[in-house]
């Protein structure tokens, strides 16, 4: 089977699911978007909650690359601030059904089969935050804390907004609070002696 079928049914996928949630969504729905038969989807995949599970993955991943692209080049403290929160807040706006799928859709109950792939791809993500940020604690450019805190105090601000823009509580773009997000999370990762007064 082509990769071209295996994308096509992610997409429809994606497509179905962003419509009526995970629940609602059926095979033959997918199927008919993608333009599949019954044999090539069951090809590709054993069930719904096996496309659910790879779709899942293609979508971390994605949001990962996006965000690790924000480290790119390596910049200071304050520069990868505020390119990481900027970098988050674009994605989701610019993949808003994506991020849907990620933030909102995807459930842990169906997602046990994807777990290790997630971790992996999560442990691949954290490195990556880390070989920016360790130097930066080393040097007291940034506060020490847990890489689970530190992403807490960067994200977790953001996240709020992007969760009401995502359910539609909220039309507002995210990205117009960004610069409040970023002072903030200045002020919460770095020693006051070292945040550049503008």
């Amino acid at each position: 089977m082509s990769a071209s079928m295996r994308d096509d049914l992610l997409a429809a996928g994606l497509f179905v699911f962003d419509r009526v949630g995970f629940e609602a969504a059926t095979v033959a729905a997918i199927r008919a978007k993608a333009h599949a038969s019954n044999g090539s989807f069951f090809h590709v995949f054993g069930s719904k909650k096996e496309l659910a599970g790879a779709l899942f993955l293609e979508v971390l991943r994605d949001y990962h690359a996006a965000v690790l692209a924000a480290l790119v080049p390596v910049p200071d403290a304050e520069q990868g601030i505020d390119r990481l929160i900027r970098g988050h807040l674009d994605w989701v706006v610019s993949s808003r059904r994506e991020a849907r799928y990620l933030f909102e859709i995807s459930r842990s109950e169906w997602g046990e089969d994807v777990r290790d792939a997630q971790r992996a791809q999560n442990a691949r993500l954290a490195e990556g935050i880390e070989r920016w940020r360790a130097p930066l604690v080393a040097g007291g450019e940034l506060l020490p804390m847990t890489p689970v805190t530190f992403i807490s105090q960067l994200i977790g601000p953001a996240q709020i907004f992007c969760r009401a823009f995502l359910s539609g509580r909220d039309r507002a773009d995210p990205r117009s609070e960004a610069d409040t997000l970023v002072a903030c999370a200045i002020r919460a990762l770095r020693p006051p002696d070292r945040i550049n007064k503008q």
